[in-house]
């Protein structure tokens, strides 16, 4: 019997900020005291708060220790698990307060997600298929293998659950396509090949909770009248893929995969097909292709994949969120799921917030949550209580909204009406001091380099829109410049082949709608305000503000900053590179972004 236990965060974030080594020398300190039998140690799933790891959360009293390191876990045996004492300089401390947070459920990251696919994630260990079964796993297998494949299906349909991969297409009218499709062999694809930039959230659930992508992947398969699954996993997420791999072995030693489950008569073949990392391999048929060995590129539709997929056979493809969601339905039944969310969307999104809030990390929140209450009641706010500028919603293919659209809910059709997408789920906070003209230029470089080629509207237009782009933020852009990537725009999401083209121009039509005040100063005053665009903009500091403290002379790497100690200093423009080192470390707000040679507004 264990006296407590022991849940490292064992995901990759976290491991990357060394939570392997705090847990080495946490069992060293417990086996050295003789005291190792009485805790158990999991290297558990993401527990989402990212930005405080490497995180220990100490059942049953919840305590939540983080920021960790190595040097730490001596005093916290000898205080907590010796003498019973907690260690709170250790506990969380939310940013301008005095008070720590000792238990998980009083961290105000928490107060308002709700926690459906994310159940298990950091409370289990994934690599163990009986503490899943313990946590209600499998029990909406058993369910589903008693129904017929049509109830299956209008159990997914009532439940109102849309596919969290993308647009958001409603899951259970997919099945009931594929269903109703002739073929005698049929497939079930999860597509596990996230790329986004900055999002991990199916990442998350299959190094956290890796059976529940294989139970939902099974109800499915039972629902479409398929034996045989692939999850398309890219190859830069090994820990995901070693836990999916020890599950299905597990699952297959249990008898709940493979040959005469459950001694039903049902039988079904779980593959796992490792991606080489192109973007455009999340577009469904152009990862099929990539199942099947070919070059990684879409083809037209119809006809869809849920009539002629996967070896010309009919596929129904969905994320890995959606599918974890998959055992929730059954298990609760459709109208209890139902309760959570919106009219038009039911249930709970997981989104990877960054950028400039407080609290990143991994969120899973109701449908129908306010942006501002994630930005701020989640993720603490922006950093360094500077002001809101915009979230970038959706991934490259989403869109930025501005600060007044903070009461927007969060769903599928208020997004798309500002002018965003929910996407798989990224999420980016933005200050004021992001360029918004720059972040429509990175999207859609990464797009544009992403691109397969195929079609010509995505190959070509979005070139000539980065160009214009790139023109804009070097100090050459035109007026005509914003009529001309308005058309182009239009052209490229009507005519492109696949959805990574229809929606690439998405960042930079919804900065214009909201932001083109910012496109307007870029060119025809030659002035980025963000102090981002190097061309058009420059420091100086501003004697009345400055004391002289010389902590900007002290990040200074090129020795442009002059001055005498407790004097106001000087920059000179030629020296400076513009990396931004002073503004960030100077206490007293004096570094100011002008106009090229404007100086001497700011010196006075």
């Amino acid at each position: 019997m264990f006296e407590k236990h022991l849940m490292v965060c064992g995901a990759t974030g976290c491991l990357a900020s060394g939570s392997k080594d705090v847990t080495e020398v946490l069992e060293k300190e417990l086996s050295d005291r003789g005291i190792r039998d009485k805790f158990r140690i999991v290297m558990a799933g993401c527990p989402g708060f990212c930005e405080v790891g490497p995180i220990i959360v100490v059942y049953p009293d919840e305590v939540f220790y983080c920021r960790l390191d190595p040097e730490n876990i001596a005093e916290i045996v000898e205080q907590h698990f010796v003498n019973g004492e907690i260690v709170e300089k250790h506990l969380f401390k939310p940013p301008k307060s005095k008070e720590v947070k000792r238990f998980y459920d009083e961290i105000p990251f928490y107060s308002k997600q709700v926690f459906n696919v994310l159940r298990n994630s950091g409370r289990v260990n994934p690599e163990s298929i009986d503490e899943y079964i313990m946590r209600g796993g499998y029990r909406a297998l058993t369910r589903a293998l008693d129904m017929k494949s049509e109830d299956i299906v209008e159990e997914v349909k009532t439940a109102g659950l849309r596919g969290r991969g993308g647009a958001g297409f409603p899951s259970g009218l997919k099945w009931k396509f594929t269903l109703q499709a002739p073929g005698t062999k049929k497939y079930i694809v999860c597509n596990a090949d996230e790329g986004d930039p900055g999002a991990f959230m199916d990442r998350s659930i299959l190094e956290g909770d890796p059976h529940a992508i294989i139970e939902g992947m099974l109800i499915a398969g039972l629902a479409i009248g398929s034996d045989e699954g692939y999850v398309y996993c890219r190859a830069e997420y090994p820990l995901a893929i070693q836990r999916l791999k020890m599950a299905i072995e597990q699952a297959e030693e249990y008898g709940l995969l493979g040959e005469n489950i459950l001694g039903s008569g049902y039988n079904y073949k779980l593959n796992i097909k490792e991606g080489a990392g192109a973007f455009v391999c999340g577009e469904e048929t152009a990862l099929l292709a990539s199942i099947e060995g070919k070059r990684g590129v879409p083809r037209p539709r119809p006809p869809f994949p849920a009539q002629k997929g996967l070896w010309d056979y009919p596929t129904c493809i969905n994320n890995v969120e959606t599918f974890a969601n998959v055992p929730l339905i059954l298990r609760l039944g459709a109208e209890e799921y139902a309760k959570v969310g919106t009219e038009n969307s039911k249930g709970t999104k997981v989104f990877a917030l960054a950028g400039k809030v407080n609290n990143t990390g991994l969120v899973e929140v109701p449908m129908g949550i306010t942006i501002k209450e994630i930005v701020y009641d989640v993720g603490g706010g922006i950093q360094k209580d500077r002001a809101f500028k915009a979230v970038q919603i959706g991934g490259p293919s989403g869109g930025c909204l501005p600060e007044d659209k903070l009461d927007l809910p969060v769903d599928y059709d208020s997004l798309t009406q500002a002018g965003a997408i929910m996407g798989s789920g990224g999420m980016i906070a933005m200050d004021e001091f992001t360029c918004m003209v720059d972040l429509a230029r990175y999207f859609l470089s990464f797009t544009q380099n992403e691109s397969c080629g195929k079609c010509t509207p995505c190959r070509e237009g979005t070139k000539r829109m980065l160009e214009i782009l790139e023109r804009i933020t070097e100090g050459e852009g035109k007026l005509e410049d914003l009529d001309t990537l308005r058309d182009l725009a239009s052209s490229i999401k009507d005519s492109s082949l696949c959805g990574l083209g229809q929606t690439a121009p998405n960042p930079v039509l919804t900065t214009l709608r909201y932001f083109e005040h910012e496109y307007r100063e870029h060119i025809e005053e030659k002035y980025c305000r963000s102090g981002i665009c190097k061309e058009l903009f420059e420091y100086a500091i501003d004697p009345e503000s400055c004391n002289g403290c010389r902590a900007c002379t002290k990040v200074c790497a090129v020795d442009a900053i002059s001055g005498e100690k407790k004097e106001p200093h000087k920059i000179d423009v030629e020296l400076c590179t513009k990396c931004g080192s002073c503004v960030d470390r100077c206490r007293q707000d004096a570094i100011k972004i002008i106009r090229v040679g404007s100086e001497a507004d700011v010196q006075g």
